[in-house]
């Protein structure tokens, strides 16, 4: 321990430095987003205030912080947030962290209810909502929708509610516990459009996630079993219940599960204008599919 008190200057150098030879990958933005979230500071802040000394429970705090990185936990669990959609939303260790790829599944469902022939008060179902990120951000995007958000996590759906109020639009969003479509089966609600990210890391693969995926984000949310495909398939067989003709299901999944996907949507006869669509990395990404007339 020094004896002159630790300046926001010196502990951005002393940290970096640390985190480097930890071989974690951005140190210098990682040490400033940590030190301004342990003061309730933007980062902006720090800059303008370098040479601020830090008393003795700022500089613990801090350190906490940085032990739980170098566990390897994720940054926006120690934080606590995570922007979606250009929105904050709050995760912990109960929800996976919402990826921007997902913002694809949002844009995709904009577009499809430009089409004339869906409902002007869309019905639209979140399945497996996990942070209620898709929901959510549904909801601000398409203010006429009437939106449902599921999922088999008690926990998860804690925090969906949680963030559906944190953005305003708690009274918008209907949330169910349970299985993928359980939740609906005895009611009588026909959807305009379904959109999932579900589980599909495979089972295989799942101990060559990185430790920050592996080791803290929930395997629930994550565990797609053998191929990766279990919940998939399971939705592509369940949605055509539950969806009206004419509307459609959105499904985010690897660029290597969706020629098998579109195979299981052409083979069920209940699906038309199938089509798997590519992220901005010009990977596929999703794969959506319209019901057809009964």
């Amino acid at each position: 321990m020094q004896d002159n008190p630790w300046t926001i200057r010196e502990l951005l150098k002393v940290t970096t430095d640390y985190l480097q030879k930890k071989q974690l990958d951005v140190c210098r933005l990682t040490a400033e987003i940590l030190l301004a979230h342990c003061l309730n500071i933007t980062r902006m802040d720090l800059y303008l205030d370098l040479d601020r000394p830090l008393n003795d429970s700022e500089v613990s705090a801090y350190r906490e912080a940085i032990r739980r990185r170098i566990s390897r936990e994720p940054l926006e669990y120690i934080t606590g947030t995570q922007e979606f959609w250009s929105l904050s939303f709050y995760v912990d260790k109960r929800v996976l962290i919402p990826r921007p790829e997902s913002e694809l599944l949002v844009e995709q469902t904009v577009e499809l209810l430009k089409k004339a022939t869906l409902s002007d008060n869309p019905r639209i179902l979140d399945l497996g909502t996990g942070s209620g990120a898709l929901a959510v951000a549904m909801a601000k995007e398409i203010p006429k929708a009437r939106i449902w958000a599921s999922d088999i996590s008690e926990g998860a759906i804690e925090v969906a509610r949680m963030n559906a109020q944190r953005n305003g639009v708690s009274d918008r969003i209907d949330f169910r516990y349970g299985d993928l479509l359980q939740p609906f089966a005895h009611q009588d609600i026909a959807f305009d459009l379904i959109v999932s990210n579900p589980p599909y890391v495979s089972s295989e693969e799942y101990d060559d996630l990185p430790p920050e995926v592996r080791d803290h984000e929930p395997r629930l949310a994550l565990d797609g079993h053998q191929d990766g495909l279990f919940y998939i398939s399971r939705i592509i067989e369940q949605c055509p219940n539950f969806l009206r003709p004419g509307g459609w299901l959105l499904l985010e999944m690897a660029p290597g599960q969706t020629e098998k996907a579109l195979e299981l949507i052409e083979s069920k006869m209940a699906y038309s204008e199938s089509a798997r669509i590519m992220d901005y990395s010009r990977h596929y990404r999703v794969v959506r599919a319209m019901k057809i007339a009964d």
